[in-house]
C-alpha cells in the first residue's frame, strides 16, 4: 500500500451516526473520514442492512454473548473494509475504458495535485493496461476508514449478573474491536486521556512499528493544546505505543462536545506546535526507542513518522490553504459543511432542512449532554422538540436502553444518565422535598430538562436515512454542528463541496462570514461573559483562572496582529480581514469587568 495521501483534507468524526458509513462513499476516492465505533447497536443493525443489501450472509451477534460490543464492532469494520477495497478495485479497472468512477476520482483531485500528474502521464504515455494496474495498485492512494473512541465513555458492564473485567468496559472493549479487526488505518482517541485504555494499547501487535517504521493500526490523538499533547505523547510512549498524529480541534468553534481551553486561542497554538515539532518528535522518539528495546520489541530503523493536522471552523478555500503554508499543516479537517452532503453523511431530510437554514442564534453552546460537557447544538431538533412534549405530558426524560453515557451517582450506586427517566423522576421527587420557592424550582427542573437521550439522538438520523427499524428508539433526532454551519445554507453534492474546499466552487453566498480565527475568539468572548455572569458567589481562585482567561484571549489578538505583518500575496485578504476583526473584539473585551 502507498505511503501517498491523494488530498489535503479529512472528513472527522461526527456523532455517533452522521459518519458511521461516510467511508463507503469517499474512500474509494482517496478521502479519510471517521466513523465513530461508540454505537454497537446502531453497527449491528448497518451490518445486517449492508449484508443483505449485497446478498450476503449475516449472523446476528446476540447480547448474550459476552464480548458482542467488541465482536459487533469488528465484523462491522470487516464487512466495511471489504465494500470499500472493493469499490476501490473498482475505480482501478474502470481505466481500462477510462470509466466513470476513475474519471470521478481524477477530478475530485486538487488541481495542483503532483498525484494527479503523475496518473495522467502514466494513463496517457502506456499502452499496457496490465502495467497502469500495477501501477495503480503500488501509487493509487485509497482513503482511510479511521475510527474514533471518546475515552471517557467507558462504562463498566456485566453480563450474567456478575461484573466483567475492566477490560470489557465500553471504550476497552471498542478499541478491542478495532484492534481485531482488518483495517489498516488509525484510531483517533479524544475526549482527554484515559491511562487505563492507553495502557490497553499494549495487548494488540498491531500498535506497534514494525522495523521499517509500518504500523498496521495507527494511534491519533486529538488535542487542543501543545502541553496536552506532549504529556500524552510520552505517557504512550513509554509504553511502545509512537503517536503518529496530534489532531488539534478549536475548542470552542467545532461540532460536537466542545472542551473550552483556558482561553488560549487555536492560532498561537498552532504556532507552538509549529515551533515544536521537531523536539515533541525527538522527545517522545527516545522514549518509544527505549521501551521498545525494554518490551524486546522491535525498534525502527529510523525516527518515525509524526503528522499535525487540524479542524474546527474552517469554511474557505484561503483559509484551508493558510493553514496548510503557513503552519504546514498535514491534513484539514471539514466536517459540519459535509452535513448538508446527503451524498457523504446520513442526514434525514427534516434535518437537513432545519440545518441549511438555521442562522447563528440557531447553533448554539448547550447543557444536553449527559456527560456535564458543553454541546454543541441545533435549535428545532426533533429530538429535543420530542423531550419537550414528553415533560408536558408528565414523562419527563428518555427510557435508557443504550446505556452509553451513564455517568451520574447522586441517586444511585450504580451510574444512571441524567437524560433518563430513571434520574428526572429521582430528581423530581427530591426538588420536591426541598420546599423550594416556585422560582427556584421551575429553574431546577428547566436545568434538568436541558439533557437530553444522546445515544439515541446521534444516531436515528442513519436509521431514518437507511430506512432501518426506529421503534426501539424512536425517530428523534440529535444533531451537533459547530458554529461554521451558519455561514452553509443549502444542500450540496459531493463534488460541490470537494470543489468549495480547493477553491474551484463556492458554497457561502454570505458576505459578512468572519474569518475562522476571529469567530473561534467571538465565541470565547461570549463564552467569558457567561462564565462571569455564573460566578454567583466569586473566590480568589475563580476570579484569578477568569482574569488568565481574559489575558489569553488579549495575548492571543497580540498574536494575530503581529501575525498579519508576516505574509504577503495571497493572503493579503485574509491579513486585512483578521487585522479589521480584531480591533473590533479588543474593544470588546477590553470592556469585559472580571468584577462589577
Amino acid at each position: 500500500m502507498t505511503n501517498k495521501t491523494a488530498h489535503t483534507f479529512h472528513i472527522p468524526v461526527m456523532g455517533t451516526g452522521y459518519t458511521v458509513n461516510t467511508p463507503l462513499q469517499v474512500a474509494q476516492y482517496g478521502i479519510s473520514s471517521v466513523v465513530s465505533i461508540v454505537d454497537d447497536i446502531l453497527l449491528e443493525n448497518l451490518r445486517e442492512f449492508y449484508s443483505k443489501q449485497m446478498s450476503l450472509p449475516f449472523q446476528p451477534i446476540s447480547d448474550k454473548t459476552m464480548d458482542c460490543r467488541a465482536e459487533r464492532i469488528t465484523a462491522y469494520l470487516n464487512l466495511m473494509d471489504k465494500m470499500v477495497k472493493d469499490k476501490f478495485e473498482e475505480v482501478k479497472d474502470s481505466i481500462v475504458e477510462k470509466g466513470k468512477e476513475f474519471e470521478k476520482y481524477m477530478n475530485l483531485l486538487p488541481d495542483v495535485s503532483t498525484l494527479k500528474k503523475e496518473i495522467q502521464d502514466k494513463v496517457n504515455n502506456n499502452h499496457y493496461v496490465k502495467d497502469i494496474k500495477n501501477w495503480l495498485n503500488d501509487n493509487l492512494p485509497i482513503g482511510n476508514i479511521d475510527v474514533n473512541i471518546m475515552t471517557k465513555v467507558d462504562k463498566e458492564n456485566y453480563f450474567q449478573g456478575e461484573k466483567l473485567p475492566s477490560e470489557y468496559n465500553d471504550a476497552h472493549a471498542a478499541l478491542r474491536g478495532f484492534a481485531n479487526s482488518t483495517l489498516e488505518s488509525s484510531l483517533v482517541l479524544s475526549a482527554g486521556m484515559n491511562p487505563r485504555l492507553y495502557g490497553y494499547l499494549e495487548q494488540f501487535n498491531d500498535f506497534f512499528p514494525n522495523e521499517n517504521g509500518y504500523i498496521k493500526k495507527k494511534v491519533v490523538l486529538k488535542v487542543s493544546d501543545y502541553r496536552s499533547a506532549l504529556i500524552q505523547g510520552k505517557f504512550l510512549a513509554k509504553k511502545g505505543i509512537w503517536v503518529s498524529e496530534y489532531r488539534i480541534e478549536s475548542g470552542l468553534n467545532c461540532g460536537g462536545h466542545a472542551f473550552a481551553t483556558d482561553g488560549s486561542l487555536m492560532g498561537p497554538i498552532l504556532e507552538e506546535f509549529k515551533n515544536n515539532k521537531s523536539e515533541l518528535i525527538a522527545d517522545t522518539s527516545e522514549l518509544l526507542f527505549s521501551a521498545l528495546q525494554t518490551k524486546n520489541k522491535i525498534v525502527p530503523k529510523e525516527t518515525l513518522d509524526l503528522k499535525i493536522t487540524a479542524q474546527g471552523g474552517v469554511g474557505t478555500s484561503e483559509e484551508h490553504e493558510f493553514l496548510m503554508d503557513y503552519y504546514g499543516i498535514d491534513s484539514v479537517g471539514w466536517g459540519s459543511p459535509f452535513l448538508l452532503v446527503p451524498e457523504v453523511c446520513d442526514v434525514d431530510k427534516k434535518t437537513l432542512k432545519t440545518l441549511s437554514e438555521a442562522k447563528e442564534d440557531e447553533l448554539y453552546l448547550s447543557h444536553s449532554s449527559p456527560l456535564g460537557v458543553r454541546f454543541n447544538n441545533l435549535k428545532g431538533n426533533t429530538r429535543d422538540e420530542g423531550k419537550i412534549e414528553m415533560i408536558k405530558e408528565g414523562k419527563p426524560g428518555s427510557i435508557c436502553t443504550k446505556r452509553l453515557l451513564v455517568a451520574n451517582m447522586e441517586y444511585s450506586d450504580n451510574p444512571i444518565c441524567t437524560a433518563s427517566r430513571q434520574y428526572q423522576n429521582l430528581k423530581i421527587k427530591d426538588l420536591k422535598s426541598q420546599n423550594l420557592s416556585e422560582t427556584e424550582y421551575n429553574l431546577e427542573i428547566e436545568r434538568m430538562s436541558q439533557k437530553s437521550c444522546l445515544c439515541k439522538g446521534l444516531s436515528a438520523a442513519s436509521y431514518l436515512v437507511n430506512n432501518l427499524d426506529t421503534s426501539a428508539d424512536g425517530d428523534g433526532v440529535s444533531i451537533c454542528p459547530g458554529p461554521n454551519m451558519a455561514y452553509f445554507s443549502e444542500a450540496a453534492s459531493f463534488k460541490q463541496m470537494v470543489d468549495h474546499i480547493y477553491g474551484r466552487f463556492n458554497l457561502i453566498s454570505r458576505t459578512d462570514r468572519p474569518n475562522m480565527f476571529s469567530k473561534e475568539l467571538n465565541i470565547y468572548i461570549d463564552y467569558l461573559k457567561e462564565q462571569i455572569a455564573d460566578l454567583k458567589d466569586p473566590d480568589k481562585k475563580s476570579v484569578r483562572s477568569l482574569e488568565k482567561f481574559k489575558t489569553n484571549l488579549l495575548n492571543g489578538i497580540e498574536y494575530y496582529n503581529s501575525l498579519s505583518d508576516k505574509f504577503k500575496g495571497q493572503f493579503d485578504q485574509f491579513k486585512n480581514q483578521i487585522k479589521s476583526e480584531m480591533s473590533k473584539l479588543e474593544m470588546e473585551l477590553q470592556q469585559i469587568k472580571i468584577l462589577s
